[in-house]
Formats: C-alpha cells, structure tokens, sequence
C-alpha cells in the first residue's frame, strides 16, 4: 500500500473549520464530567446503594457523554466522491430543502432566478461545498440578526456571506451561494477568496450550529430543478439542477 494510501487511511473524519471548538469543548466536556463524577462520589457516597443516588451519579455523566459524541458528529467530515458532470449544479450544504421558488429578479443579475434555500438542522454535516466548477468573484459579508432558521424573515435579515461565482463550464452563468447564520449559529466560516478556482463539490467552509444556505443561479429554458421542498440533500453529491 501507498504512503498516500495509508494517510488516507488515517484521516480523521473531523472537519479543520471545526477548530478550536472541536479541541475546546470535547475537553471543557470531559473536564465537567470527572469532576461532576468526583463531587457525586463524596456527597453521595454513603447513600451510593440508593437507587435515586444511583441515578443522581448516572444521569448527569450520560447527558454530558451524549452531548460529547454530538460534538464530534457536527464537526464530522464525511468522504465524498463528487460527480464534476459540467451539466449539474450539486447541492452546497447537507439539509432539507425549505424553499424552491423562481424570482423575478434578485439584485446583480439579469432576469428571473431560481432560489434554492436549504435548512441545516444542528444534526447535519455543516460543510459548504462548491455547486459545480466555478471562479469566485466577490465575497461579502453582511452583519444582522441571529433569528431561528426556520423563520421566514431569516433571509432577509440575518447574519449572512454572499459568494459570487462564475462557472467555468458553459453556460459561464454568475450564481450566489449565501451562508446565513441561525438562532444557534454564530460563526460563519469561509475560505472562498476573490480569484479563487474551485471543483465542483470542493469544500470552501461551513456555518457553525444550525443554518440555512441558498443557491441563486440564472433560471434557463433548458435548467430542469431536480428537487422540492421537504427534499433530503447532502452537499457534493446531490444535483439540485442539471442544465438539459
């Protein structure tokens, strides 16, 4: 076997846009639950036998230990072999899709757009991946509010990252891939710089604790969307459009 093989082999499946959070709380996690563990034991030693103190010792240890796993399982970073077929436009973030709607028009482009909204509930992958090969224009951030992601106005006025691209296949379309912030969400995180050329499917950041992406792209007599609302999705690997 390969030296490459074997590093591929010992990757951890854990995202690097996950740090320091995935360092920081797993310890601050483990910390609590020794020294829950260490305080029950003295208070409620001569009563251990009891099972109201039994459960009193228990209880808070496996809460804590659930909330551990569920740390690592958000900032998993699964491997996936994304299809670089020009014709399709993959979906940017894991999520249900919560809106497919066509525009008249959205602001910096010419004539009716089709508007993708995925919803990240906190139990999804949170990585952003690029919907097909594509070189970035601009990238712009716009403070706001931290309303839930479900909210209709969320859109509108949260905390959001506005990525321009252009694909490099034909049709050279100008798309927008938005990261929106949530209730829980407080940190966006994105690697994608003005210049920058991408893969389809390529990472270029996430959205961390519950979110909301949505994919703006040109609506096109011959662009058939392939998904509805209530859909399931996973990042790099579903087509959420194919040019026909």
């Amino acid at each position: 076997m390969s030296k490459s093989s074997n590093l591929s082999l010992m990757r951890i499946p854990l995202t690097r846009y996950g740090l320091p959070q995935v360092v920081v709380f797993p310890l601050i996690l483990i910390a609590a639950m020794v020294l829950y563990f260490w305080l029950a034991l003295g208070f409620l030693q001569p009563a251990c036998a009891c099972p109201v103190s039994t459960l009193m010792v228990w209880l808070p240890e496996v809460i804590l230990l659930v909330v551990l796993v569920w740390v690592f399982s958000f900032f998993r970073d699964p491997t996936r072999p994304c299809p670089q077929d020009a014709n399709l436009l993959l979906s940017p973030a894991d999520g249900t899709v919560a809106k497919v709607e066509m525009l008249d028009s959205y602001p910096g482009f010419e004539g009716p757009v089709l508007r993708i909204e995925i919803f990240l509930s906190v139990f999804n992958v949170h990585i952003n991946r690029m919907p097909c090969a594509c070189k970035i224009g601009t990238v712009t951030y716009k403070p706001g509010k931290f309303l839930d992601a479900r909210n209709p106005e969320c859109s509108k006025v949260n905390e959001a990252n506005e990525i321009e691209m252009f694909r490099t296949d034909e049709p050279a379309d100008r798309m927008l891939v938005r990261q929106i912030s949530g209730a829980i969400a407080r940190r966006i995180v994105c690697e994608a710089k003005t210049d920058q050329q991408f893969t389809a499917g390529q990472q270029f950041g996430m959205i961390k604790f519950g979110s909301s992406t949505e994919l703006f792209v040109p609506a096109r007599d011959n662009l058939q969307c392939k998904v509805a609302v209530g859909d399931k999705v996973k990042a790099g690997l579903t087509v959420l459009a194919r040019y026909e």
